[in-house]
């Protein structure tokens, strides 16, 4: 084994022939600190940013000599000061000038120029003073009543639409225009929806228990007729739901059995299937000797068919049977209808007059069209709700709602389904590809 011997000279430095030298120029500007050059020329940057060097710019450029002084610096230290009575005496003066005493000439005396009246504000004249008594007493001035003139525009005139009938010469390579026609409800008279058939009116006359003041019996008929409708209403509408539960709880309770039944029937089937094949076995033997149909004779055939024949004339006699049975009951009904509505059009012709008017409160069963009426706003209010004053009534209801059912109940026009949005076209955008489309030559 060979021995170690530490080394007697020293090792060579580790050679780096490629390895530039390190006293050059460019050596030592590598560890120069330029953290102070560096820093006054950020500086010089953000003075020239907020307006210029300030090393470069003159002394009036950045200060200013206040030769005034502050105007607050009396004030806050003078305060308590005390004014001179002379002072005092010399502000009393009144910005006023003072009379003159020259004499100044009369009111007779003028210059020639003749002054225009002032009107009165204040002043109400003759003629209209005449025209508002006219007005009060109800009579009217010929002058300022507007004459009355019918319209000359008719859309159905025959003779207008013969003449424009006749068409140019110049123009026969054109389509004749359509002969206007009158629609034929334009001549039927509207159909009152009142169950009593009158006519409601456009604008009905108020009653007294509408007033915002009424009578206290006015008001507790009303008041009680309203609770009452409302109360039937409730009672409705708790039985219906009490209906409902029922029902739904008889649906379950099926389903419940329904269930039970099933499961019962999966278990017997099961206990059918684990039998014994043994026994079942021996029944499958067992085979029951039936009878063989034999052929019917032409003797039993006849039979067979006149007893058909039978039956037939005898459903047929009691088909004409029963046929004139529900003509005759089909007349007894028609003839009991003509002579309901003959006293129904007697006694409506024995109230109608003037005064009557139909009301809109109960409503025939039959309405216009498949859509429901919409329903009457409740037009009343709590007694500790009344006002004594008409100015201090809230503003309740919707006119437009009001005057739209009212033409609704007077048969003027049919209800339709308020449409919130509607439908608009679909449109589909597509891209052009002319642009693509190129010929070669």
């Amino acid at each position: 084994m060979p021995i170690i011997k530490p080394a007697t000279l020293a090792p060579d430095a580790p050679q780096q022939h490629k390895q530039p030298s390190r006293k050059g120029k460019r050596a030592w500007r590598k560890n120069v600190d330029v953290t102070e050059i560096q820093e006054g020329l950020e500086e010089v940057r953000e003075q020239i940013i907020k307006g210029g060097v300030i090393a470069e710019k003159d002394s009036s450029e950045l200060f200013a000599v206040d030769t005034a002084g502050d105007v607050s610096i009396p004030k806050k230290y003078l305060k308590e000061t005390k004014r001179l009575k002379a002072d005092e005496i010399i502000a009393q003066r009144s910005a006023v000038p003072a009379v003159s005493v020259r004499k100044r000439p009369g009111d007779t005396t003028t210059n020639g120029v003749i002054q225009p009246k002032r009107q009165k504000t204040s002043y109400v004249s003759h003629k209209e003073l005449t025209r508002l008594r006219n007005i009060a007493d109800g009579r009217k001035n010929e002058a300022a009543l507007v004459e009355v003139t019918e319209a000359s525009f008719d859309p159905w005139d025959i003779q207008k639409d013969v003449e424009e009938a006749k068409q140019d010469p110049r123009f026969s390579f054109l389509e004749k225009s359509k002969k206007k026609t009158a629609p034929k409800s334009l001549k039927q008279r509207p159909i009152s929806l009142a169950a009593s058939g009158k006519d409601i009116p456009a604008v009905k006359k108020p009653e007294g228990g509408y007033s915002y003041n009424p009578m206290f019996a006015d008001y507790e008929e009303r008041l009680t007729t309203e609770g009452d409708k409302e109360t039937e209403a409730e009672k409705k509408r708790l039985a219906a739901a009490e209906a409902e539960r029922v029902k739904f709880e008889a649906a379950s309770k099926s389903a419940a059995e329904a269930e039970a039944a099933e499961a019962r029937a999966d278990l017997s089937e099961w206990e059918e299937d684990s039998a014994w094949e043994g026994i079942e076995s021996e029944a499958e033997d067992v085979r029951l000797n039936a009878k063989r149909p034999e052929r019917k004779t032409q003797v039993q055939r006849n039979k067979i068919k006149r007893r058909k024949e039978e039956e037939r004339k005898a459903k047929m006699a009691s088909e004409i049977k029963k046929k004139n049975e529900q003509t005759a009951q089909v007349k007894k009904i028609a003839k009991a209808l003509n002579a309901k509505e003959a006293s129904r059009a007697l006694a409506l012709l024995e109230d109608d007059d003037d005064s009557s008017e139909g009301d809109d409160l109960e409503l025939r069963r039959r309405k216009l069209g498949k859509i429901s009426l919409p329903e009457r706003d409740l037009e009343l209010v709590l007694p500790d709700e009344l006002q004594e004053s008409l100015r201090l009534l809230k503003p309740e209801g919707n006119l437009l709602k009001d005057r739209y059912r009212n033409l609704l109940v007077r048969g003027k026009v049919e209800s339709r389904r308020p449409i919130s949005f509607s439908k608009k076209a679909k449109r589909k955008a597509t891209e052009k590809w002319t642009h693509k489309d190129f010929m070669l030559h």
